[in-house]
């Protein structure tokens, strides 16, 4: 095209300054409508984000736990037998295990089913509070990972003795917050020699009163049958041990012992929270498509009122890919926002929940990065209809709109 003197005349191009000065002013003349469309936007990039984020500073948590305790400890129990009935571990089976070479550590712990444990001997006997009380081996400690909260754990003279140690919630239940006090267990006193801080692989023992095995012989009746022989053994070797302890605790009946690595069942715990994790992606995505088309109705209603703009800017010799750039511009900054806001709450939440839990905070970069694309993805899908409906408008056409 050119003018009557014959020189060349094209349109002027918008540099990218000029478009977000152009998409941001109609931001900013309707700042509440904005304001509200974001927002839609900035709470399903924030579900997502805080949902994804949890997620994974609950992996970190549990991979350092873990890393901690170590994967390698097998637990041995007596099955059932062939008539349905309760099967039982021979005496001899810690020692048989203790002699498969790649094992580290080995102990057993026996479960009374008859003795109680009490705070004081007035407490009606049917209100045992659900407490175990189980024979302990000296090595039970180290080989099971446990710690100690309070006191000292059994040792070659206190396991003969009248002395007991506490699992937390027993301890907690009974009231007791500090070794050295007395409890009463299968009708006589027994002193608190220790309280076991929470066991996370062994959970059972929290809600237990652990004797010394002599002691327990001596004072409470105990049959010495182990109802669990915990080992632990070289990493490299956990399944070629595993698949031969049935056979070596029981040789007799194999089919009777029960072999499990008490870390699978912390495993399925967080396979079962992936699940309730994608649950809530979904929710957030359904907001974040909810958000868009908060977005696109905006950018519709936009357009409707901002006809006589639109034909004016044609007049003054915009084009109609200019027009389209604008409005697609507006929809994207305003998806832009919404996103950022998202993400920094979404962020924000994952900190605040994963301290309150005591957690490891692991938000991956590709949760941001991909909140912040999606968020693009949504206002320019948002955003196309109505750019391309305010390009085609005709000059003559916006302007005569009253």
């Amino acid at each position: 095209m050119t003018n009557p003197n014959g020189v060349s005349l094209s349109p002027a191009r918008l540099r990218p300054g000029d478009l977000l000065r152009v998409g941001g002013s109609g931001l900013r003349t309707r700042p509440l409508r904005a304001f509200l469309s974001a927002l839609g936007i900035a709470i399903g990039i924030a579900a997502m984000t805080a949902v994804v984020g949890i997620s994974a500073s609950s992996r970190a948590d549990l991979d350092r736990t873990l890393a901690a305790l170590g994967t390698n400890l097998l637990t041995v129990r007596p099955g059932q037998t062939l008539g349905g009935t309760d099967a039982t571990l021979p005496d001899e089976s810690v020692g048989m295990i203790s002699r498969i070479k790649p094992i580290e550590k080995v102990a057993a712990e026996g479960r009374l089913a008859d003795p109680k444990v009490y705070r004081t001997d007035r407490i009606p006997a049917v209100q045992s509070n659900g407490i175990t009380v189980r024979a302990a081996q000296l090595g039970l400690l180290n080989t099971v990972g446990a710690t100690l909260a309070d006191g000292a754990w059994l040792n070659a003279a206190t396991e003969r003795y009248p002395v007991v140690v506490l699992g937390s919630a027993t301890a907690r239940r009974l009231g007791i917050g500090a070794s050295g006090t007395q409890v009463y267990l299968g009708g006589r006193w027994f002193t608190v020699g220790g309280i076991l801080a929470p066991v996370a692989l062994v959970p059972e023992l929290d809600s237990s009163a652990l004797v010394g095995w002599t002691a327990a012989k001596d004072y409470l009746a105990f049959d010495g049958h182990p109802t669990a022989i915990y080992t632990r053994t070289l990493d490299s070797a956990v399944e070629a041990v595993r698949a031969v302890l049935g056979a070596t605790a029981n040789p007799k009946s194999p089919t009777e012992v029960e072999v499990s690595r008490p870390s699978d069942a912390l495993a399925a715990r967080e396979a079962t929270g992936k699940a309730f994790t994608g649950l809530l992606v979904g929710l957030g995505a359904v907001a974040l498509l909810v958000g868009g088309v908060g977005v696109a109705n905006t950018m519709v209603i936009s357009v409707l009122e901002r006809r006589t703009e639109i034909g004016l800017r044609r007049s003054l010799g915009a084009t109609r890919g200019q027009i389209l750039v604008q409005f697609l511009a507006e929809s994207l900054l305003l998806s832009a926002l919404g996103g950022l806001g998202g993400v920094t709450l979404g962020a924000l939440v994952t900190i605040g929940y994963a301290m309150s839990r005591s957690w490891l905070i692991d938000l991956p970069p590709w949760v941001p990065a991909g909140g912040l694309g999606a968020t693009l993805v949504i206002g320019a899908l948002a955003g196309l209809y109505p750019a391309v409906r305010a390009a085609r408008l005709a000059p003559t056409e916006a302007l005569a709109t009253p």
